[in-house]
């Protein structure tokens, strides 16, 4: 970390490519919409879940290990959280003024894989709790859990503090693949 002219704070974890001074204002506004993106989609999906936990998910039967209701809200909010601040990390390093073509294609590459696990996220409340679809939910997840482990392997080549700040994501996911799938089970 050094002060460079007119007191503008640069730091650099190595390799990062991260700026604050002259860009902090655009970097500020990038931290907080990659923060939103993922909020207001477990926002969305709290809506939805909300009206089905009284009625048909207190119902169905399910296994002796599933979490308490209340439980997953916290959780997820922190994950979404986790996630928004590592695909900003991925992000800054594709707009640093010494990122190269190469890496720039690669930083893309990797917000576009962690796209398609956040949209395949998205779906999978509405069909679960909305349609009530167990079935179809299952296929949902196992895509997102494939999408969410070449997001996680993409960011690690970027920068691995991002992808670490994934692997809870990718545990919680995990565990939730096997409840979806233990839900089939008990209920077809």
């Amino acid at each position: 970390m050094s002060i460079q002219g007119n007191a503008q704070l640069r730091v650099e974890p190595a390799g990062s490519g991260f700026v604050f001074g002259r860009h902090r204002r655009d970097r500020l506004i990038a931290l907080g919409l990659s923060m939103a993106a993922p909020l207001m989609l477990g926002a969305a999906g709290g809506v939805i879940t909300a009206g089905a936990i009284p009625g048909w998910y207190s119902e169905i039967v399910k296994p002796s290990w599933n979490p308490p209701s209340w439980l997953f809200g916290p959780v997820w909010t922190t994950l979404y959280i986790a996630m928004g601040l590592a695909a900003w990390r991925i992000w800054s390093l594709g707009t640093a003024s010494d990122a190269s073509p190469t890496l720039n294609a690669r930083v893309r590459s990797a917000l576009l894989v962690y796209g398609i696990q956040l949209l395949l996220n998205g779906i999978w409340t509405p069909v679960f709790f909305g349609l009530k679809r167990v079935d179809l939910a299952l296929v949902i997840i196992v895509l997102m859990l494939a999408a969410i482990v070449e997001t996680v392997r993409r960011f690690n080549r970027l920068d691995r503090p991002a992808a670490a700040l994934l692997l809870p994501y990718l545990a919680w996911v995990t565990f939730a693949t096997v409840l979806n799938a233990s839900i089939w089970l008990l209920n077809r």
